[in-house]
């Protein structure tokens, strides 16, 4: 479980944009995992939809079914939006660590990535939902391509359930914790087979990356005079927190949200369009 370097996030981008949706990094969604041998004294908290205990796991997959993203263990009670609020997805982008991500659509520049999500999802910067009751011909042209690029992250669920039956039947144990393990390893496994079968890593670099592996290990460590143990209690140091408001208002703008959403349709229409 990584996040993408530079060259993916750069293949992921191109990806999207030839499906129609420039400045797109992956679909976001949740899956129910049922646990059979939840402690009772739980059960409610536990419960979902059909009345039995799960957790949840909310991924992130792109075009080949990659998870980038996946945070697990919440009670099944809760839904998307109560997961997306206790979620890390975002913490790179408000902390000032993801890389930029700038693009055009429409004639009008967008300098913030975004996820492909179903309606439950806010109307957030960072989102791009379909259109529930498309009445338009573009709309409802807008709403069939949002619909199958978001189908990554589900059909990576199938997958991910296909490939490992632990997790597609109900779990035995008893600790979260030993939940949690399976639930990740597993992602990584499935991320294992996933790069093992796109056939386009060659070998020049896979010699670059052991070469600068065995750089990282021949560098002396700096010494640091720093005390070891040592808390920080309150708030990081060097921390704008000026700046950590003024990038969570970015990300949860609705206005860039809306207007962002208008170019995709058009864009989509100019592209796919019964004109073209």
């Amino acid at each position: 479980m990584r996040n993408p370097t530079t060259d993916e996030l750069a293949r992921i981008l191109h990806q999207n944009e030839l499906r129609g949706f420039p400045g797109m990094i992956g679909s976001i969604d949740c899956m129910h995992w049922e646990w059979k041998n939840c402690p009772t004294a739980w059960k409610a908290q536990y419960a979902g939809r059909n009345k039995k205990a799960t957790l949840i796991l909310e991924a992130v997959a792109d075009q080949d079914l990659w998870i980038w993203h996946s945070f697990f263990g919440i009670p099944g009670s809760c839904n998307d939006l109560n997961v997306l609020y206790r979620s890390p997805v975002f913490d790179e982008v408000l902390h000032g660590r993801a890389p930029p991500v700038n693009f055009t659509v429409n004639g009008h520049e967008y300098n913030m990535a975004y996820y492909l999500a179903d309606g439950i999802y806010p109307k957030w910067a960072t989102f791009v939902q379909g259109i529930t009751t498309p009445q338009l011909q573009k709309d409802k042209l807008f709403a069939d391509h949002q619909a199958a690029a978001r189908k990554d992250v589900e059909r990576a669920f199938g997958v991910l359930q296909a490939r490992f039956a632990i997790i597609r039947k109900p779990s035995l144990a008893y600790d979260e914790d030993i939940l949690r393990d399976i639930m990740k390893a597993c992602i990584i496994m499935h991320n294992m087979i996933v790069e093992d079968e796109r056939h386009n890593y060659t070998r020049a670099e896979v010699l670059r990356a052991f070469y600068e592996e065995e750089q990282q290990e021949s560098t002396p460590a700096s010494t640091s005079t720093t005390p070891p143990f040592e808390f920080n209690v309150g708030r990081p140091t060097n921390f704008d927190f000026n700046a950590f408001l003024q990038r969570k208002a970015s990300l949860r703008d609705r206005e860039i949200h809306l207007s962002l959403k208008r170019d995709l349709v058009e864009h989509i229409w100019q592209r796919y369009g019964p004109r073209n």
